[in-house]
């Protein structure tokens, strides 16, 4: 184990990467990258968390922030339970730990959004405390120093361990970062690049050219398709947006309102109904803006949007949080999910080419 760990963090002194959350020991700071970076790409994060910074310095900062802001700063990250889950353990934060990160493995597990890989990779960055992780590249890389013979999922407590003895306890920051430095840039999903790699000659599944082929993976079954259809409700010089609800997926964000398109239903029928059962109003097609396609993680959407007009009625918070008519310039002071988004440049060309102003 110990040449194992040494050959590691030789490696790390002179290929690590260079990252901000790196030149720091700030809890908070190295708590924002973490959660940042489960289901994100580092090259993604970078200018989120950096823009995160500027705005939420700290805990005090975020725990008093609106919703709506912490939202708008995570806008185009995707997976927004994060920033909820953020924005609630600051809160948890002030009110039972005086706005201190705690250093306690079972108090930070009990913050909403840090489970064990989370937590471990805070608390050994920030305080040095000796506590394995177990993010995505970090299995990859176990699972071929061992030539895992099932799935990493099917294997956790196997890997756990692992991972446990691997760790340098005199260097728990430094050898955590160098693991997962090691998985993203050396033992990488697809083309791993055995021959820089420190651990090559103990690596299992290299010395039975087994790399490309390990860690093995689960079957995953195709993502079911839905098609949604949205309304753009103008009103004089004004759009309806509606917030969705705490409860439903993309919780807090803004949205054309719409949905599901039903059986037997056109696309423009379902606008009509949905704004009508959502929001309390009739309105009209007036003509089709744009179709486009999105994918989340468990479903892919086709999102088809129509110019409409509205008609009569009081706006209501039927199915949503809240309503609000606003101008198009407004549009980008409220965060949306990213297949709203997509529209915007559709909506400003129509609204332009008939001469609204921006």
């Amino acid at each position: 184990m110990q040449r194992l760990r040494q050959s590691l963090q030789r490696w790390y002194c002179q290929q690590g990467r260079d990252l901000p959350w790196r030149r720091t020991r700030d809890p908070y700071a190295i708590w924002v990258a973490e959660v940042m970076l489960q289901q994100t790409q580092v090259a993604t994060v970078i200018p989120y968390f950096q823009r995160w910074m500027e705005a939420l310095p700290g805990i005090p900062e975020l725990a008093t922030a609106p919703q709506q802001q912490v939202l708008k700063l995570w806008e185009g990250l995707g997976y927004y339970r994060r920033a909820l889950n953020l924005h609630r353990a600051a809160q948890i934060l002030m009110q039972e730990h005086g706005g201190q990160f705690p250093r306690n493995l079972e108090q930070v597990l009990a913050l909403p959004g840090i489970g064990r890989t989370t937590a471990g990779g805070i608390l050994s960055a920030a305080f040095d405390l000796p506590l394995p992780i177990l993010e995505g590249n970090v299995k990859r890389v176990l699972a071929r120093l061992v030539a895992l013979p099932q799935p990493p999922a099917r294997c956790l407590p196997l890997l756990w361990r692992l991972s446990q003895q691997l760790l340098d306890p005199e260097q728990p920051r430094t050898f955590n970062q160098a693991l997962m430095d090691l998985g993203a840039t050396i033992c990488r999903p697809r083309q791993p690049r055995c021959g820089q790699c420190p651990w090559q000659a103990d690596c299992a599944a290299y010395n039975r050219g087994q790399q490309q082929h390990l860690p093995m993976s689960e079957h995953r079954p195709s993502r079911p398709h839905k098609q949604i259809a949205v309304a753009i409700v103008l009103r004089g010089k004004e759009i309806l947006i509606d917030r969705r609800l705490e409860s439903s997926m993309l919780s807090g964000l803004w949205e054309f309102p719409g949905g599901k398109i039903e059986p037997g239903e056109t696309p423009a029928e379902c606008v009509v109904r949905e704004v009508k059962e959502e929001i309390g109003i009739d309105i009209e097609v007036v003509a089709p803006l744009a179709t486009i396609e999105h994918a989340y993680t468990h479903f892919t959407i086709t999102l088809i949007a129509f110019i409409c007009r509205y008609l009569r009625g009081e706006a209501q918070a039927l199915q949503c949080s809240e309503v609000r008519w606003v101008e198009p310039a407004e549009l980008s002071q409220f965060p949306f999910p990213a297949a709203n988004q997509k529209l915007f440049p559709y909506l400003y060309a129509w609204l332009e080419a008939r001469g609204h102003l921006l």
